[in-house]
């Protein structure tokens, strides 16, 4: 009895002596002496709590970064508005400036290049613009497109509220005159313009004469005239009567058989001798007069005659005008009408060629423009042009140049 009255005492003893707190106010103890840093409540070590501070600040800094960006790109992004509305504006404003100073029925479409456009326009001057007029009207024909590029533009105004006008210091570009527009404003005969060479172009189509359409075909050289017009020398025109005959208006022109024709007559006998009594014809063909005596007199010499190399030819000399007087049925005969022959006759050179007259002037601008260049392209007739000089607007410049 009494050995367990001492095992129980001892063990109270040694449980008191490592007994937990009751309270938080303890801590729990371990061999070493330190507290549980991972017991609840316990705080994290100092060293801890610093490097997640350290962590942090790199996100914070990213943040404060990405918002100055995108405030950043929103404000260049209203400045880059802010400068292409004022260049609409302005674009808008020159428009109707050219439009008035230039007389245009329309108005012409104006680009400006450079960015940032607000400091040229604080400046007063634009370094470049581009600007194309759609069918200018330029004497009987209209050009399809001018196209010219500004360069060193001074401006005149309140800027950038209001633009009274300027002055370019020079310009260069090109006007068009398309033959898809000549067929339209000149081919209302059915004649149809296109490229022959560098400087010349050929028309061909039908124009209408005595009551029928007779084939037309013509060449032109393009040239410039002085140094605001282009000028055309109309040639080798001709008008084709079925394929019988080919009229060339003109001092050495006339009516003559087509090759085909000529071939066609020399084997008919009646024809030859209704030809060869004329005695005009002799003289025109160059067929000896004892030949023609033979041939009419006898059919061995007449085949001999028609059948000789060059015969075709010479009748292709003839002059069916010529013939008319002495055998007024011959025309007839060989297939050409005579009243058509009698409106023919009357067709002169002038009047053929006015009708294929591509020769033009530019409209009078202010400031000093020039043609430079005249080229025949696939699409039409092309001219370079270059000037300076050229007041717009409502300045002084632009009014006493337009009162001249």
């Amino acid at each position: 009895m009494r050995s367990s009255t001492r095992m129980a005492s001892h063990r109270s003893t040694n449980d008191q002596a490592h007994a937990v707190p009751d309270g938080p106010s303890g801590g729990w103890a371990d061999p070493y002496g330190e507290a549980d840093p991972y017991r609840e409540g316990a705080g994290r070590p100092a060293g801890r709590r610093r490097r997640g501070r350290k962590r942090t600040r790199p996100f914070k800094n990213l943040r404060r970064l990405v918002k100055a960006g995108i405030a950043v790109a929103v404000a260049l992004a209203f400045l880059v508005l802010g400068d292409r509305f004022a260049v609409l504006f302005a674009e808008r404003k020159t428009e109707d400036q050219l439009q008035k100073s230039l007389h245009l029925e329309a108005a012409p479409q104006v680009e400006i290049d450079g960015f940032p456009f607000l400091t040229q326009v604080l400046d007063k001057r634009i370094d470049t613009a581009h600007v194309t007029v759609p069918d200018l009207a330029a004497d009987r024909v209209s050009l399809a497109r001018v196209h010219a590029t500004a360069h060193d533009v001074r401006l005149d105004g309140d800027l950038p509220s209001h633009l009274k006008g300027g002055t370019v210091h020079s310009v260069d570009g090109d006007v068009l005159l398309s033959f898809e527009d000549l067929d339209r404003e000149l081919g209302a005969s059915q004649v149809q313009f296109s490229k022959l060479g560098h400087h010349a172009i050929k028309a061909d189509g039908q124009v209408p004469i005595g009551g029928q359409r007779l084939g037309l075909h013509a060449e032109a050289r393009i040239g410039r005239s002085g140094d605001r017009g282009v000028s055309t020398d109309i040639s080798r025109m001709r008008l084709d009567i079925g394929d019988v005959a080919v009229f060339r208006p003109g001092r050495n022109g006339g009516l003559r058989l087509t090759p085909k024709a000529a071939r066609e007559v020399a084997k008919q006998r009646d024809k030859v001798r209704a030809m060869l009594a004329v005695p005009a014809i002799a003289e025109r063909a160059g067929i000896d007069r004892s030949q023609i005596r033979d041939a009419l007199r006898n059919e061995s010499a007449l085949e001999r005659l028609t059948g000789t190399p060059g015969f075709v030819g010479k009748l292709m000399k003839v002059n069916l005008f010529d013939v008319v007087a002495d055998q007024p049925d011959l025309p007839a005969k060989l297939g050409v009408d005579p009243k058509l022959m009698g409106a023919v006759r009357g067709v002169t050179e002038p009047q053929l060629a006015d009708q294929l007259n591509l020769s033009f002037e530019l409209p009078k601008t202010p400031g000093d423009i020039r043609i430079q260049r005249i080229t025949v392209e696939r699409d039409g007739i092309r001219a370079r042009l270059s000037g300076g000089a050229l007041p717009f607007g409502d300045t002084p410049k632009a009014r006493a140049a337009g009162g001249r």
